[in-house]
């Protein structure tokens, strides 16, 4: 597999994400469902949302291993939060720490939204490569 990042503009390099992601012969592509913060028995976390998207990351790290594939081959990963504020506020030393850890540059969107499932603040999207 052959990845490509672009970055056209000075400041896409402090955005902690590409503004594109060129992937060639590639040989398998897996593409994620959103992974939020549901423990093993499907029991929606009520916690904050710096903790759920902690045990997120959890789930979307276990769920690319299970599939054979490996997080520093995320191309795109979109978040979804029911505040942006609280995201920036109080997620970014989880999130960007993640993102370091493997050495992802990805495609990124960040949309709030009105609700996610349950009492979930916070969802993942990925699509990863090989």
């Amino acid at each position: 597999m052959e990845k490509q990042i672009f970055n056209p503009w000075e400041w896409g390099k402090n955005t902690n994400s590409a503004q594109a992601v060129e992937v060639k012969n590639v040989t398998g592509t897996l593409y994620c469902s959103g992974q939020v913060a549901i423990a093993n028995d499907g029991v929606p976390s009520t916690a904050d949302m710096r903790s759920q998207l902690l045990q997120t990351i959890q789930n979307l790290e276990h769920l690319i291993n299970e599939a054979g594939y490996e997080c520093e081959n995320i191309v795109r990963l979109n978040v979804y939060t029911t505040s942006t504020q609280e995201f920036f506020t109080t997620c970014m030393d989880v999130y960007i720490p993640f993102i370091q850890k493997y050495n992802i540059q990805q495609a990124t969107t960040l949309l709030g939204v009105k609700e996610l499932f349950a009492t979930l603040t916070i969802e993942l999207e990925a699509t990863v490569v090989k």
